[in-house]
């Protein structure tokens, strides 16, 4: 009898040991844990299952298919950017430029840009193996021109009607809110009017309103002032998208726009911002060109007017001395020239200089519009102040973003950013220069920038929360990327996983795709 006791005994201990132990697919062991909502950091152990993070404690000793040891290292939610071009994505669905940063979910449709029709083109990408998780607004610009093409004119009532019915269906759809592109055609065409009607569809369904402001450079107060009054009229969150001041007559600038977003959240405005950690700008050789010169696509219809070209060519030699050209032929430099590859990563001098032409800037003027008549080229602007970057980044308001396109090794000639974003946060502007501490540098790339876009169950490590989570070296992260040499992956971050799979593993891209379609109040 007491032998049977004691094996009944032996035997309900084995079962009680058996189900105190959990199965996890991944455990991540002895990590630094930064919750990513501006905490201290936690020792604690990781337990991942189902795509979930299921524990978060001591959990040595546990079973699980994967185990990481994660001594030394920094365990943080995935990064969010809020500012991707994801054009490319149907040719790079696997986004290893953005994956290889530690990027787990990208905002895109920036710039007035989104797609369209907004529904059938998340569908397809619903379809598709996918690095990261995506989400998007709904593009001003694009329904603009879907609509009235590329004319200066205000909508007819009926116009604006379509305009407004296109708005609420992207949100039916899953948009996030809405973006403009007032610096680009159309939508520098349109009036502030137009834009609080659409932001006022999209703020009904809960959305936001990120905007590349109407000026950058000279008028960048002004243009601040105006995102200001429409998040006032409209009644919706506003994000000044990848804010700078741009020109050298605009350095220093950023301290009275930063006041400017100071006093309205003061009066209650919800004002925010995203940054890239660069001191240049990326985009098209077309931002030089006065933008009534590229109204109706007639622009080589103009400048064959003696005296339209005149104007036009006054315009860019404007925008070259007091603007995005920094008074400098240097600073304008070529990402991608498909009609001649050799100009890619010169410079608009290097380009003065191989035609054999003084490097004066009315001859940088003729360039430019020979440029544009040949398909225009992508273009980055060395033309910000470092103070300013800097300035920016320590706002309490900004969150990360990188403006970075999809990119991949051998192909052009891209801004940095879309390949270092990220580390370059955290590896140059947190550890080398101190700009911010460790701690609040992820909270702005992870959960300021999930409570921006009203996703709880992202950006945040907590259990139950879906289990996106980067691994990195805080004293190694840093961005390889150059002006001169941009496709480098960046080094320090051995550990990616995407709810709850492994994209990243010691350091090695694993060519698979586990990102999620997010769409708003459907999540």
């Amino acid at each position: 009898m007491k032998n049977h006791s004691s094996a009944l005994i032996l035997i309900f201990l084995i079962f009680f040991s058996c189900q105190r132990q959990e199965t996890f697919d991944i455990l991540i062991l002895n990590g630094t844990i930064y919750d990513g909502m501006d905490n201290p950091p936690l020792e604690a152990d990781l337990g991942i299952r189902d795509g979930k993070i299921a524990r978060i404690g001591e959990l040595a000793g546990q079973k699980s298919r994967k185990t990481i040891n994660a001594k030394g290292l920094i365990v943080s939610p995935g990064f969010i950017d809020m500012h991707t071009h994801l054009e490319p994505i149907m040719e790079m669905p696997l986004a290893e430029s953005l994956l290889r940063q530690g990027v787990t979910l990208a905002l895109g449709g920036p710039d007035g840009g989104g797609p369209w029709p907004f529904s059938d083109y998340l569908d397809s990408l619903d379809q598709m193996e996918i690095g990261p998780n995506l989400a998007y607004l709904v593009g001003h610009n694009t329904i603009r021109r879907e609509i009235m093409g590329n004319e200066n004119r205000e909508p007819t009532p009926e116009e604006l009607t379509t305009l407004k019915s296109y708005v609420a269906q992207a949100m039916d759809a899953g948009a996030f809110g809405i973006s403009t592109g007032l610096k680009y055609l159309p939508g520098t065409f349109a009036q502030l009017d137009e834009i609080i009607a659409l932001s006022q569809v999209a703020a009904a369904a809960g959305g936001i309103y990120t905007s590349h402001l109407r000026e950058e450079g000279l008028g960048l107060i002004e243009a601040v002032q105006e995102a200001i009054q429409l998040s006032k009229a409209a009644t919706i969150p506003v994000v000044l998208t990848h804010h700078k001041a741009i020109g050298v007559k605009m350095w220093g600038q950023s301290a009275r726009t930063l006041e400017l977003v100071d006093s309205a959240r003061s009066a209650g405005l919800d004002i925010m911002m995203d940054q890239y950690p660069y001191a240049a700008s990326h985009t098209g050789i077309s931002v030089l060109i006065p933008s009534w010169a590229l109204e109706g696509d007639k622009f080589e219809e103009r400048v064959k007017d003696p005296a339209l070209k005149d104007s036009i060519k006054s315009g860019i030699i404007f925008n070259i001395l007091n603007d995005r050209g920094g008074n400098d032929l240097s600073r304008i430099q070529f990402s991608r020239v498909s009609w001649q590859k050799d100009l890619e990563g010169k410079t608009l001098a290097d380009w003065l200089e191989m035609e054999g032409l003084e490097p004066s800037i009315e001859n940088g003027a003729e360039l430019v519009i020979q440029a544009q008549l040949n398909g225009g080229t992508g273009t980055i602007y060395h033309a910000m102040d470092e103070k300013d970057v800097e300035n920016i980044m320590k706002h309490p308001m900004t969150m990360i973003g990188s403006d970075g396109r999809l990119s991949r090794p051998g192909e052009g000639h891209p801004h940095p950013r879309a390949y270092g974003t990220f580390p370059r946060v955290l590896g140059y502007y947190t550890r080398e220069k101190g700009v911010l501490d460790l701690q609040k540098a992820i909270y702005k790339m992870t959960g300021l920038s999930a409570k921006r876009l009203g996703i709880p169950d992202r950006g945040r490590i907590k259990e139950g929360n879906f289990a996106d989570i980067v691994i990195f070296d805080a004293d190694k992260i840093i961005d390889k990327a150059t002006f001169t040499d941009p496709h480098q992956y960046p080094e320090g971050i051995p550990f990616v996983i995407i709810n709850g799979h492994m994209v990243v593993e010691d350091h090695r891209f694993l060519n698979r795709g586990y990102g999620q379609i997010l769409r708003k109040n459907q999540l």
